[in-house]
C-alpha cells in the first residue's frame, strides 16, 4: 500500500522534513516513489515553511494511497493559506 507520509532530514535538533508518497513497508527516511513537496518548522520569516504539490496528492489519493494524520493536517494547512493568498 501506498502512504504519503513525512521523510526526516536536516541536522541534530534543526528537523527538515520531506513529504514523500512511499511504500508502507519502506523505512521511514528510506526508499520513495516521489516527492510531494516540504515542511520546515524551523523557517525563517521570509523562507517558506510549508510547500505541497497538491496535484500530485490528489493524483495518489485517487490511485489508493493514505495520507498519515500528520501530513493530512499539513495538507489541510496549505490548502486553508492558498485559499487566504487567492
Amino acid at each position: 500500500m501506498v502512504v504519503i507520509r513525512l521523510a526526516r532530514g536536516g541536522s541534530k535538533h534543526r528537523p527538515f522534513y520531506t513529504i514523500v508518497a512511499a511504500d508502507k513497508r519502506n523505512r521511514r527516511d528510506g526508499r520513495f516513489i516521489e516527492r510531494l513537496g516540504y515542511y520546515n518548522p524551523f523557517a525563517a520569516e521570509h523562507e517558506q515553511g510549508l510547500v505541497v504539490n497538491q496535484e500530485r496528492v490528489d493524483h495518489w489519493c485517487g490511485h489508493g494511497a493514505q495520507l498519515s494524520p500528520t501530513v493530512a493536517r499539513l495538507v489541510k494547512q496549505a490548502a486553508k493559506a492558498v485559499k487566504a493568498a487567492a
